[in-house]
């Protein structure tokens, strides 16, 4: 029995691969796996005054939560317990209690275990930033995103203004540098291209040329669409 055809799209914060993800799953006719905001909505459930629970008492709380997808493409929910996220997971605060939740072991193994099994079930384009490397090494298709930094928080300044909120250019540019020196550097699944991924420098492509570089890229790799 043939297993659901899965694309891998890993890179560092502000890269664009939420925005590149969707397009690309609709384009190809997949479900999107945001698996940036499953760590957002565990950082946000489970944070206490910036902390998190440790050893026994973590896995306990992990026990308590499960996700699912609902439609593919652009439409497509990720449900925690059954309710989709909101906006509040999409903040600076809840990206950068991400990255620190990022670095328990017993949150990226459950992540881990939760989001094979989606893959299993559900041909997807799955985002993050590890896709290629741990989660999925047999996929036969891996992307990795990259951009500049400072093209990297004028974006996300961009898009946080598209929510309403207001960010200092510098304070983005300096918490991007930090987020990607943490990132590079974890001990626990670092972000890297996969060995085989296609590269995509992002710095000074549009998002309609950056979709046509990853479809082809899927077509090689034997997705239609």
């Amino acid at each position: 029995m043939s297993r659901p055809f899965l694309l891998t799209l890993d890179g560092p914060a502000g890269v664009g691969k939420s925005t590149t993800a969707r397009a690309l799953a609709a384009s190809l006719g997949l479900a999107c796996l945001d698996t940036g905001a499953m760590f957002r909505i565990l950082a946000l459930a489970l944070g206490r005054n910036g902390d998190f629970p440790r050893g026994r008492e973590m896995a306990e709380a992990l026990a308590g939560f499960s996700f699912a997808l609902r439609g593919t493409g652009a439409a497509t929910i990720l449900l925690c317990n059954g309710r989709p996220a909101g906006e509040e997971i999409r903040t600076e605060e809840a990206g950068a209690m991400a990255s620190r939740l990022g670095l328990i072991p017993e949150v990226r193994s459950f992540l881990k275990t939760v989001q094979r099994n989606l893959g299993a079930v559900f041909p997807l384009v799955a985002e993050g930033r590890d896709m290629g490397t741990a989660i999925f090494p047999a996929a036969p298709c891996k992307l990795f995103l990259d951009a500049r930094p400072e093209v990297r928080a004028l974006r996300r300044q961009r898009q946080l203004r598209e929510m309403g909120l207001e960010e200092e250019f510098d304070d983005l540019l300096r918490r991007i540098r930090e987020r990607d020196e943490e990132d590079r550097n974890r001990p626990l699944a670092p972000l890297r291209p996969a060995p085989d991924a296609v590269l995509v420098d992002t710095s000074d492509l549009n998002p309609e040329e950056v979709l046509a570089l990853c479809v082809r890229a899927a077509r090689r790799a034997g997705r239609p669409g």
